[in-house]
């Protein structure tokens, strides 16, 4: 079976499968996807407290901000879900950029070329995998301030659950930007974490203690 293959069948794993295939001795799935894997479930967290809330009486006049939130973290949870098979292949790809030949100057260039490419990939994934985990966060304060007050420790849940999910994307970026050549997208992606990080501040909330 080829990676590809492989990794396209990550999703349709039992949680108990997926939980093996992590541990064994391949370095994908690894961290990236895990960390996508938080962010579904965090934007799964955030639906389930919408559905919580939407229909009920006692909710009505929160509806009109409810149910976007309820739309966007479903859209979130499926997003996020590809991007867990997206990160495996994108680490594949930098494996075998780095198994290409360099006897010659021309193969050296090849791969260097081949290289800095799926770099910039392994580097994108993440990058967006932060960044729509954000938007999990955000979601998770609306529903923990707006949603049904009896599924408020699952917003915070949802809200743990996107933070880990940021900062775990976030390493895996700068994993591969420390090898990165193409200095203009090194930038570009630097001032992506940046924003990500301030915004995640911003979101984040005081989850209940006790």
């Amino acid at each position: 079976m080829n990676s590809k293959s492989s990794h396209s069948a990550l999703l349709d794993q039992t949680v108990r499968g997926f939980l093996e295939q992590v541990s064994a001795d391949s370095p994908t799935p690894g961290g990236g996807s895990v960390a996508a894997l938080a962010g579904a479930l965090s934007a799964a967290l955030v639906a389930m407290v919408g559905n919580l809330t939407v229909g009920r009486r006692r909710f009505r006049e929160r509806e009109d901000l409810i149910r976007p939130a309820l739309g966007r973290a479903c859209q979130l949870r499926d997003e996020l879900l590809s991007l867990v098979e997206k990160d495996a292949l994108a680490f594949d790809e930098v494996m075998r950029a780095l198994r290409m030949p360099r006897d010659t100057d021309a193969q050296k260039a090849e791969r260097a070329l081949a290289l800095d490419s799926a770099l910039a990939v392994a580097a994108e994934v993440p990058m967006r995998t932060a960044e729509l985990c954000v938007e999990c966060a955000r979601l998770a304060k609306v529903m923990r301030e707006h949603g049904n007050p009896r599924a408020a420790s699952d917003a915070e849940v949802a809200a743990l659950l996107a933070v880990a999910g940021v900062q775990a994307a976030i390493l895996n970026v700068e994993i591969n930007l420390e090898s990165l050549k193409d200095q203009q997208r090194k930038e570009s992606l630097r001032q992506r974490v940046a924003a990500a990080l301030a915004e995640l501040d911003e979101a984040k909330f005081q989850v209940s203690q006790g």
